[in-house]
């Protein structure tokens, strides 16, 4: 039968599709597992770095000005 044929290939389409899904769902937790724990340590990085500049700045400044004071 045509019919039972077309819903066996409808059927078999559709749990790939459910089956990707699923593959993609895992993947993208995968992802997301990495940028939780990477990202908040970039960002603490990145904080820390423009402290250090900041106050390499304001000393550099003030070295400056000591020059210019004497």
């Amino acid at each position: 039968m045509v019919i039972r044929e077309d819903e066996d290939t409808l059927v078999t389409a559709l749990s790939r599709i459910a089956e990707a899904i699923e593959d993609n769902t895992d993947i993208l937790k995968g992802i997301k597992a990495h940028y939780d724990g990477v990202v908040p340590v970039m960002t603490r990085n990145a904080k820390r770095i423009e402290e250090i500049q900041t106050k390499e700045e304001k000393g550099f400044t003030e070295q400056v000005r000591g020059i210019f004071a004497s």
